[in-house]
Order: C-alpha cells, then structure tokens, then sequence
C-alpha cells in the first residue's frame, strides 16, 4: 500500500487563511505573525477544497411554505441563560461557549442537561477533558439526574458521530473542542485544522439530524477562543463568561446569535450548588453601595434589552509626580481621559495635575457611551470632595463641546430607577423634552412612568455642574 503523502501548509490562528508558505501579514485579516505550520496530507486538502458537501443532497423548497413550531426552541429552565439565547434553544442550532479556565462553562451546561433530562428530553454529554466518576463527583453537587441524561467520554471524532447518529439526542454538549481530533487530520488535537474539521462535522450534525449542539471552547490570554477565527463565524451563538473566576458572581454575554438579540447578558452566582441566575441584576450590582460617600454615582446602561444599573467610582487627588497617573476599569481608559479634557477645557476644571481612578462595580464592562454624564459627575465629586444625593442616577452621552447627547431608550432606564427607589435622574435635555411631551398628550400615563422621580434635564456638562454642585 503506497504511503500518504504529506505536506506542510500554513494556517492564520486568527481567520483561518490557508498558505502554502509563512506569511507575516495575512492577507486575509490583515493580522500580523498569525502563521502556524500544520502538517496535513494531500486527501485532507482535496477534501477542505471540496467543501462541506458531504452529507445528504438537499432540495431548494420554497420559503413561504416552511412552517415554524412552537417546540422549536427548547427552555432550559435557566431564565437567565434563555433571556441570552433569546428564549431558549433553537432546533438545530450549534452554539459556542467560551470563558478562562474555572469561570463555570462546564458547571451551567451540565446544569441545563439536568434540567432539560429532568423535562423528558435526551441529552447527550461527551467529556475529553475528564472521566465519567469526575464528572460524577459534579454533578452529584448540582443534584439528581434523571435516566434521559447520557455521558460519554470519548475524544475521537468519528466515534462521537456514530453515537451522535445512533442515539439521536435532542441537545449535544461537547466539552471541549480542543480535545476532539478526527483520524482523517494527522495535525495535534487542538490545531487550526483539527478545530475547524470538528466544528464542520458538528454543523453538520446539527444542521442534518435538527439535534442542538453545544460547544465549549477554551480562550486565549487576549479573551479570544482558541483556535481559527472562522470557528466563531461557523456557529449560530456566541457565548462568553466574564468575571473574575475567584468571584462569586458570573456574566454571561451574547457576543453573536442568530436567532436573538446581540449583546444580552445573563447575571449569575457561584456557589457550593452550582451557578444560581440572579433575576434583579441591578440590585444586586448596587449591594454595597457607601452612602455619602464622595465620586459615587450611579449611571444606566443598556445590555440588550435589558436596563442596568451600575455604580461608577472615580477617586482624584493631586500627584506627586509630574506626569499624574490615570487608570479605570471597567470602561475605556482613553474614553475616562478624554472626558477630564472636557472638564478642563469647557468647565475650568484644573485636572492636569491630579491623579484619577475610574472604577466601574460589580466586574462589568461597558462601552456604551451613555454612562458619560456618570463619569463626568463621580470624577467632579471626588475633586471637590462633596458627595452626591445617593438617590440619584445620571446618565448621558458627553461630546467633546460639552453637550450632552441623547440617549436611545431613555424611558426604560428611568422605570428602572424608579422600580429601585431612585428620587431623581439627570438626563439629557432632549430626553427630559420627550417625557415632558409624553405627560401633555397622555398625563396620566407619563405620571405614573416618572411618578416620585425628579427630572432634570441638561444640555451641557457646565449645566448639569450647576444643578447639582
């Protein structure tokens, strides 16, 4: 039998563009020193040019007549998690989910099998990481499993596609993609080729046999999933964890999804029974909060659909050195410093020689320019040493003039204050024009939308520093 034939091919980590030689640039993405070398044989690379028409042929149907059921998407009986994936799981659907090493991917997916087996569903739960007693020992501290709930420890490829076809289960769980290796690929489990490969044959799974799949992936030090690029543009769903893993809380966020809304987010606990979803995100992002307590404020942000509340810290004080220190987490550090150039240019506040800290509570991270107005105020609080009435809420995006611009959804965030006690809100002067106009043609309705909440509407940062200080 003559021997294989091999040969050495290039692979961006970062697209997947394939070369026959190193590259510095990839011409692709555009990403610099991104080349790996694989060594794959000549079968393999006539089938990635062949494409993914490996399965049955299908037949063009026509659009209108395809017909949507109720029971294509499957509850979790995790709110939260349904909430991200935008009511639940899609018939399927194949869905990545990626977080550092001991954040709770694991913990959650086998959280949702529990409960989807418990509902009269199969699922399937295949491991290449640990071994059926490990596993065992988890579970038992999440509680009882039903008989629908399968486990199977296995890494090769082509035996997970013969169970996968045999049994049939509604939800598959792979844990993880790095670890699963097909014998068609003789490059290292974990590899560019072997990722892509596992991910193409799970697709295709999904797509063929209407089963969901679930996917974990490990993440590199940069937060991105390990592996090609082209894995997260192959599937329905992106999910990521965020957080400190050595903290009780856990955010789950919908980067990518198909068939919901971008950007949702999930809040939960850790504890000793496995990941408990927290249902008034805003309250509990707010526990803790000092009262009288000189640059806090609370702004609100947009996660989704969802509004939240967050608290914003900002500590100045004057530097001992000649190039003061500047430093924030939790939100944009270029955006922090170009906010304290409005201050000092528009509003005569002298901050070049101080030292400030911006911290956003709770681990969140947001880039919405909304919390602006909030940013502004805590920084203007901590400088002049004077605390804010911890019963407002401001937020606002700040321009480079001093004005303060609209926001979208003004009127969500302030029924959200309101449902948490707050007695006055700082907002834009457009958006104050709009409930304004809404209580002259609807007034009792607008009453009770704005009902023991004071608005105050400010067109620029110097207005809302004269309101309130």
């Amino acid at each position: 039998m003559a021997k294989e034939k091999m040969t050495s091919v290039f692979f961006c980590q970062n697209c997947g563009h394939e070369s026959a030689k190193w590259m510095g640039q990839c011409p692709a993405c555009k990403a610099w020193n991104t080349f790996v070398e694989e060594t794959v044989s000549r079968a393999q690379q006539k089938r990635a040019g062949q494409g993914a028409g490996r399965g049955e042929r299908q037949e063009p149907c026509v659009l209108s007549e395809v017909t949507i059921r109720e029971e294509d998407r499957l509850l979790t009986g995790i709110g939260e998690l349904d909430r991200v994936l935008g009511g639940g799981i899609v018939q399927g659907s194949l869905t990545l989910v990626g977080g550092d090493p001991g954040i709770g991917k694991s913990t959650l997916l086998l959280q949702v099998c529990r409960n989807l087996a418990g509902s009269g569903h199969s699922v399937l739960y295949i491991s290449g990481e640990e071994s059926q007693v490990q596993i065992k020992m988890r579970a038992d501290r999440i509680g009882s499993f039903s008989p629908g709930m399968l486990l199977l420890c296995e890494t090769n490829l082509g035996n997970v596609e013969e169970v996968i076809r045999r049994k049939k289960p509604e939800v598959v769980v792979i844990d993880s993609i790095q670890t699963m290796f097909s014998d068609n690929v003789s490059a290292a489990p974990g590899s560019v080729s072997q990722v892509r490969e596992s991910t193409g044959m799970l697709l295709q799974l999904a797509k063929g046999l209407g089963v969901s799949v679930f996917i974990v992936g490990h993440v590199t030090k940069e937060g991105t999933v390990a592996g090609p690029r082209v894995l997260e543009h192959m599937v329905d769903a992106v999910l990521y964890f965020e957080g400190d893993r050595h903290a009780s809380y856990r955010i789950l966020r919908g980067v990518k999804n198909r068939f919901g809304s971008t950007n949702e987010i999930g809040v939960f606990e850790m504890r000793e029974q496995g990941l408990i979803e927290v249902v008034n995100a805003s309250e509990y992002m707010l526990n803790g909060r000092p009262e009288d307590a000189s640059g806090s404020v609370v702004s609100c942000t947009m996660e989704g659909t969802r509004p939240l509340l967050v608290e914003i810290q900002a500590l100045v004080c004057h530097s001992n050195f000649g190039i003061p220190r500047r430093q924030s987490t939790g939100t944009d550090f270029n955006r922090v410093n170009l906010l304290m150039a409005v201050l000092e240019k528009r509003s005569g506040i002298q901050l070049a020689g101080c030292d400030a800290y911006v911290n956003i509570t709770g681990g969140m991270k947001i880039a919405e320019p909304a919390i602006d107005l909030g940013i502004v105020l805590a920084i203007l609080s901590s400088f002049r040493n004077r605390a804010l009435n911890p019963r407002l809420i401001a937020f606002g995006e700040v321009g480079l003039s001093g004005e303060v611009r609209a926001v979208s959804m003004a009127k969500q965030r302030v029924a959200e204050a309101r449902k948490l006690g707050f007695e006055v809100c700082v907002l834009p002067m457009v958006c104050a024009k709009e409930f304004a106009q809404e209580e002259d043609k609807a007034r009792g309705r607008a009453a009770d939308a704005s009902k023991h909440m004071q608005i105050i509407g400010v067109s620029t940062v110097q207005d809302a520093i004269d309101r309130l200080f």
